[in-house]
């Protein structure tokens, strides 16, 4: 179980298939929504793959808006959720907001996984909003460079 930064086009198409099974497939995302203009390799997104027994099986990216690191797209395909790995995605993208100078992160999570980023020391900062047509929450988490 590992986490790398994405740095060639094969593996960010690899990411977007994931993405595409996750959100597209299977919650119903409509595909135009799913891909926009910061899926690229050009630094204005850092995008990560993670792995389970050499299989990339999650992805997720973090985008920096005023200073802030925001974490995008996360996800892991269904066979997959009960091994840790998210978290292994989350650290891996703060690792990167780290190294950026950003001391904080934001996310737009899912209501349902509300109780998991908590876990991770985020914390809910917004009423319930539609994204896509899915119940989502803001959270964030200040960093320390530790």
């Amino acid at each position: 179980m590992n986490a790398k930064k994405v740095i060639n086009d094969e593996d960010l198409k690899i990411a977007f298939s994931i993405r595409k099974d996750v959100f597209v497939k299977e919650q119903g995302v409509p595909l135009e929504d799913e891909f926009d203009q910061f899926d690229t390799l050009d630094g204005i997104c850092e995008h990560i793959l993670v792995h389970y027994n050499e299989k990339p099986v999650g992805t997720g990216r973090i985008r920096f808006v005023d200073g802030v690191g925001k974490l995008e797209r996360i996800c892991l395909l269904e066979s997959f959720r009960k091994f840790g790995l998210g978290k292994i995605i989350i650290k891996a993208l703060e690792k990167i907001a780290v190294e950026r100078g950003a001391t904080k992160v934001k996310l737009h999570g899912q209501t349902h996984a509300e109780g998991f980023y908590k876990k991770l020391g985020y914390h809910t900062s917004s009423d319930i909003f539609m994204e896509d047509g899915i119940p989502h929450i803001l959270m964030q988490k200040e960093l320390s460079a530790n």
